[in-house]
C-alpha cells in the first residue's frame, strides 16, 4: 500500500463533502507533476484529505477506490482523475504549522514543494501525522 496527500480548498471541495457522496472522484488536477502521483495510485492506497487556503489542516483519511481514468473536464485530454472513499475524519485535525514544527517531516513535499496538490507520503511520515490526528496509522 502507498499514502498519498491531496489538497483541495474547502470552498471548492471540502471534507464534508467528500464525507457526504462517500465515493467521489479528485478531479481538475492540471498539474503533470500532481497527474503522475495520481497516475502511481492503486486501489487500496491511502490518502491524507487537507484543507488548503485559510484553514491549512489534515482533516480525514480517503481510499483510492478507482485508478487513474481520463477527466472529462480536461478538454486537451491530457489529465485525469481517481475516485476516492472517504474513510473517516482525524479526531485531531493536523494543522501545517504542527507539521512544521515535528523536524521528522521537513522532507515531506507538503514543506518543500507548497504548491504542489497531490504529493506522495511515506510510510514513517504517514504514521506520525495519523498519530497527530488520533488515528490508528
Amino acid at each position: 500500500m502507498s499514502y498519498w496527500l491531496v489538497k483541495s480548498e474547502p470552498n471548492a471541495w471540502s471534507w464534508e463533502q467528500h464525507a457526504a457522496a462517500g465515493i467521489a472522484e479528485w478531479d481538475g488536477v492540471r498539474n503533470h507533476q500532481a497527474s503522475n502521483n495520481m497516475k502511481a495510485m492503486k486501489p487500496g492506497d491511502r490518502a491524507l484529505f487537507y484543507h488548503s487556503g485559510a484553514e491549512r489542516q489534515v482533516v480525514g483519511v480517503l481510499e483510492v477506490v478507482r485508478e487513474y481514468y481520463p477527466d472529462p473536464s480536461d478538454p486537451s485530454g491530457r489529465f485525469g482523475m481517481v475516485d476516492f472513499k472517504a474513510l473517516h475524519a482525524l479526531t485531531r485535525p493536523v494543522s501545517l504549522a504542527a507539521i512544521k514544527a515535528d523536524g521528522r517531516l521537513d522532507h515531506i513535499a507538503l514543506i518543500r514543494q507548497s504548491r504542489l496538490s497531490v504529493m506522495p507520503l511515506d510510510d514513517g511520515a504517514w504514521r506520525i501525522i495519523a498519530e497527530m490526528g488520533g488515528v490508528a496509522p
